[in-house]
């Protein structure tokens, strides 16, 4: 029973990627407030491959993966690609405290009554979504390590191409 367990925790930390010929699946819009104080809404960004980073102050790898998500996001940025980050303790002084420690430039949203966690069925942190050009999720990763990233170039580039 143990290493069913295990092997089912494990398993939720592999990326998933929806591949073609599988059912596609429209990404959830939402509405939330930036540190800068705009609302952004993803349906506004339609037409941009969009990565969308859940994490929290309190998580390491969160922290670890901010500075290398903000490499990516300055490199691909002038090709039709952002990056949301989305704080799931929606407290915008903590947020913005690791924001500026970590020089993160993408925008970081607050969410604060976890309310699209839920609609994103979150189950580790961080977690990362892609959504195409289109709308619809194309990958979903839990957790991170180093060397994760070149799984997030490699999906972006694939997407941006499309």
């Amino acid at each position: 029973m143990r290493r069913l367990f295990a092997l089912l925790f494990l398993t939720a930390l592999l990326p998933l990627p929806v591949f073609a010929g599988t059912a596609v699946q429209a990404a959830p819009d939402f509405t939330l407030k930036s540190l800068d104080g705009s609302n952004v809404r993803l349906e506004d960004l339609r037409g941009q491959v969009v990565l969308i980073n859940f994490w929290a102050t309190w998580c390491g790898p969160c922290r670890q993966e901010m500075p290398v998500l903000d490499r990516l996001y300055k490199r691909y940025q002038d090709t039709g690609f952002t990056i949301v980050g989305v704080n799931v303790e929606g407290e915008a002084a903590p947020a913005q405290a690791l924001a500026t420690k970590t020089g993160v430039t993408f925008p970081i949203l607050l969410d604060d009554a976890q309310k699209v966690s839920k609609l994103y069925d979150l189950k580790a942190m961080p977690s990362t979504v892609v959504v195409d050009r289109d709308g619809n999720m194309r990958f979903l990763h839990r957790g991170y390590k180093p060397g994760d990233e070149e799984r997030y170039v490699a999906v972006v580039r694939e997407l941006i191409r499309e």
